[in-house]
C-alpha cells in the first residue's frame, strides 16, 4: 500500500456492513465506500479524520450499503457512483432488498461506470471491475497505485457473497472470483463488505469458492 492513502473503516448497521473512507493524506480529499444506514456516525469518522468528501462509491445496491448515501450526497455535495447494471436494484425496494428488511429505499446514482472505466477521484486512479453474482451490477474498485481492491459483498475473507437473491448467480459469482483471483497482484489488500480485510494472495490459497 503506497503511504498515499489512509483507510478508515466503520462497521454500521443490522448486518455489519464495512463504510469504507479512502483518504488521500496529502489533499485531504476522502472517498465514501457503501455508506450502509448512519450518515451521523459517517459524517463524525470524516470530522475525526479531517477529511473532504468528494464522492461516494457504491459496490451494489443492497439496502446495508447504500441508505445513508443520500444524506451524505446533499451534505456534501458530492456524486454517488455505481455500475451501470445496477440501475434496476436501486430503484427497487424488493431486489434491494429494503422492503424485506426495514423501510422500502430508493436511491438514483449521479454515475453509472462500466466495466474497464478509470476513475480519477481523490488524487486516486481507479479500475472498475464489473463482478456480477452477487447482483448482476456488483463492481470491485481497484486502486492500482495504492494496491487495494474494495471488493464489496463479492469476495470475502475465505468465502463469496451470497447468490440467492435477486439478480445474483452462483455461475456469475464464480467467473467473478476467477477473473479477481487471476487477474491482480497477489499482494493487493482486499477491503470487502463485511468481515475482514484480507489479500488476494490468502484467497487464491484458502478460499474454497476459488
Amino acid at each position: 500500500m503506497s503511504d498515499k492513502m489512509t483507510i478508515g473503516q466503520k462497521v454500521l448497521g443490522m448486518v455489519s456492513t464495512n463504510c469504507y473512507f479512502l483518504l488521500n493524506k496529502e489533499t485531504k480529499e476522502m472517498i465514501i465506500v457503501d455508506p450502509a444506514d448512519d450518515a451521523v456516525a459517517i459524517d463524525g469518522i470524516v470530522h475525526k479524520m479531517e477529511g473532504k468528501p468528494v464522492a461516494i462509491l457504491l459496490t451494489h445496491g443492497h439496502f446495508d450499503h447504500i441508505m445513508a448515501a443520500e444524506a451524505l450526497r446533499k451534505e456534501y455535495n458530492i456524486k454517488i457512483y455505481i455500475h451501470e447494471e445496477e440501475k434496476q436494484v436501486l430503484e427497487s425496494p424488493s431486489i434491494n432488498l429494503s422492503s424485506s428488511w426495514s423501510a422500502a429505499y430508493v436511491l438514483e446514482a449521479d454515475e453509472w461506470v462500466k466495466d474497464g472505466q478509470e476513475l480519477r477521484l481523490a488524487g486516486f486512479k481507479i479500475q472498475v471491475i464489473h463482478t456480477p453474482g452477487h447482483t448482476q451490477g456488483s463492481a470491485c474498485f481497484y486502486f492500482p497505485e495504492e494496491g487495494v481492491l474494495v471488493s464489496g459483498d463479492t469476495l470475502f475473507a475465505e468465502s463469496v457473497g451470497r447468490t440467492d437473491f435477486p439478480t445474483a448467480s452462483p455461475s456469475a459469482m464464480k467467473r467473478s472470483l476467477q477473473k479477481l483471483l487471476s487477474t491482480l497482484p497477489e499482494n493487493v489488500t482486499v477491503l470487502p463488505g463485511h468481515s475482514e480485510t484480507t489479500t488476494i494472495e490468502h484467497e487464491k490459497r484458502y478460499n474454497p469458492f476459488a
